[in-house]
């Protein structure tokens, strides 16, 4: 696909995966248009409508979403049940009545079952209720595959639904009490190692460090969403990972040697720490687009340490509600 050809609608693209998704395609000479809430409420549909009479599209890529950790999902699932929704189903329905090519989405990889059997395929997405912490957040996003299968069967409308794991990398949200687990962990180590490698200081780290997941760099992410567009011309749903499980207590450990951090490190196993394992099947993105995450985590951590670094004073505050940009 010639991308410099193709009119590009990016909602969400100031978020963390929406900065990323939008430097790729200005890199291969495609300039998007980026779909900011101050401007267009994605939960709103008569602005749902206006966007797409301004800005009609070529290719929608649809990464807008509330989201957060464990806990802000747990304090609000009713919100985000509610906007992710909301934005999902509009922002699809409109892409396809304004004449749109092809929609793709970030989905959620946490939106698979909670008790689904490793590594997790497409075919067992629907086969249970996904975990209980970030259920509403899933379950709106899981909407999304139901809505590209019904498009694609009335409407011949190709709309992809990508499934990423754990995304990390720079542009993350760095805030300790919205972030994910990796950096929550790589503000940590970078804030204790910043005064004499970290010497008597102490980074307190939830759980044992035992459960393990998915880490994918997100440019790895990216790249396979595009090409995700490149090539399918129907409904589909798609994993976006490393398959590759790496443990919580081996990232401790990478960002400790990373950072050069001296102090201690303190497990907190009163902390809940989810589930045990999680970790998906690979073989349709290698099949289908050629995927293969090529970061491994400790030069994807030394990035996101080194970005991070260099931005702290600019990263986003500290805030008390979830953040609109999909992560």
């Amino acid at each position: 696909m010639d991308w410099a050809k193709q009119r590009v609608v990016v909602t969400g693209g100031g978020g963390f995966l929406g900065t990323h998704v939008v430097q790729k395609l200005r890199a291969a000479g495609c300039e998007p248009f980026v779909v900011r809430r101050r401007e267009y409420d994605l939960i709103r549909e008569e602005q749902v409508i206006r966007l797409f009479e301004e800005h009609p599209a070529d290719i929608v890529v649809h990464l807008a979403g509330l989201v957060g950790g464990n806990l802000p999902n747990q304090r609000w699932p009713a919100q985000f049940f509610y906007e992710n929704l909301m934005m999902g189903t509009l922002t699809l329905h409109y892409s396809w009545k304004s004449g749109a090519k092809k929609f793709i989405c970030a989905g959620a990889g946490c939106a698979y079952p909670e008790h689904a059997p490793l590594p997790l395929r497409e075919e067992n997405y629907w086969d249970g209720f996904p975990q209980q912490p970030s259920f509403a957040y899933a379950l709106a996003k899981r909407t999304l595959h139901v809505q590209s299968m019904a498009y694609w069967d009335e409407y011949k409308f190709p709309a992809i639904v990508t499934l990423p794991g754990n995304i990390y990398g720079p542009h993350d949200n760095f805030d300790l009490e919205n972030a994910h687990v990796l950096p929550a962990l790589v503000r940590k180590f970078v804030e204790a190692s910043a005064i004499d490698r970290g010497k008597g200081q102490t980074v307190v780290v939830w759980g044992s460090g035992k459960p393990a997941r998915d880490f994918v760099y997100v440019r790895d992410v990216v790249e396979g969403m595009l090409r995700a567009a490149e090539v399918y011309d129907r409904a589909e749903l798609v994993n976006l990972s490393c398959g590759r499980e790496c443990s919580i207590r081996e990232v401790v450990e990478t960002l400790a040697t990373i950072t050069g951090f001296e102090g201690e490190i303190a497990w907190d196993v009163s902390k809940a720490e989810g589930q045990s394992h999680r970790m998906f099947d690979m073989s349709k993105a290698e099949r289908d687009l050629g995927f293969c995450a090529r970061t491994s985590l400790h030069e994807g951590l030394r990035l996101t340490v080194e970005w991070y670094r260099e931005h702290t004073a600019v990263t986003r505050k500290e805030v008390d509600t979830p953040i609109y940009g999909h992560i």
